[in-house]
């Protein structure tokens, strides 16, 4: 009979990407032993958002039932079928965790070995991370508290608008003095001139202030967004969503550039 093996423990760790121009939301990596893993056989690849671990624990990226389930745990910042990414299939056997039958697509051929966890460390470090806010920064709170406000109203569904995607907006420090954005938070929503046509993209960029907390900063931005047709004092992306050319977006009366007071 095969020795099975050795129990690992697994640690979950947030860390903000440092080309967080691909997706600013940090990332949440697992460690195996305290091993970055998944840095040795891909390193160029990043592990799933920490959006991912928002909803219910049967949603998140590295939950677990009897029934293995193939996972994407590492991806390039920019698409699988470009640079290839790092798969692993996971299952509950027990009172165990297994990921086995890894597949790298990248251009390193190697892949971790079969890993074994403890069920109850593995399941109680999964709803760890998932409650973790110790990692965040101001930019990160505020725009986590505004997506969930704005969200929760059904503000932008009210204006026949669909939210696309909030995202903390960090500083760059390569980038020019006259081209570079304050740190903030981006918030961007679609909207269609008429039914069945192709939509048009929105977008605020929103500064932060920081001697507010996040908690007040996310209110108030929220307040200023909901209180009218969010199409008026947005920016109105110069591409629609849709590559049909026709009809042109329908101009709304606007009321500011995209750029709202904290």
């Amino acid at each position: 009979m095969t020795d099975r093996p050795s129990i690992s423990t697994l640690t979950l760790e947030h860390r903000i990407p440092q080309d967080w121009t691909a997706d600013p939301w940090a990332e949440v990596r697992p460690l195996i032993d305290g091993v970055d893993v998944l840095g040795e056989v891909h390193p160029e690849g990043m592990a799933p958002s920490c959006r991912g671990w928002r909803g219910p624990g049967e949603s998140w990226p590295l939950a677990v039932t009897a029934v293995p389930r193939r996972v994407l745990i590492s991806e390039p910042t920019c698409t699988v079928g470009c640079c290839g990414g790092l798969y692993v299939t996971m299952r509950r056997e027990g009172g165990r965790v297994i990921w086995d039958a890894w597949e790298n697509t990248s251009d390193i051929n190697a892949v971790p070995t079969e890993v074994h966890f403890d069920a109850a460390q593995y399941e109680a470090e999964l709803a760890r991370a998932a409650a973790d806010r110790g990692w965040e920064e101001p930019v990160d709170t505020v725009a986590r508290l505004l997506e969930q406000i704005l969200v929760d109203s059904g503000g932008f569904e009210r204006w026949s608008c669909v939210l696309t995607g909030v995202r903390p907006r960090r500083e760059e420090p390569d980038e020019p003095e006259e081209l570079a954005l304050p740190e903030g938070v981006d918030v961007e929503f679609s909207a269609s001139p008429a039914p069945g046509t192709p939509a048009c993209s929105y977008r605020y960029e929103l500064p932060l202030v920081p001697d507010r907390s996040p908690r007040e900063q996310a209110r108030r931005l929220a307040a200023r967004i909901l209180a009218d047709d969010p199409r008026r004092s947005a920016e109105r992306g110069d591409q629609r969503v849709a590559s049909d050319p026709s009809p042109r977006c329908v101009p709304v009366p606007r009321t500011g550039g995209g750029r709202l007071a904290p």
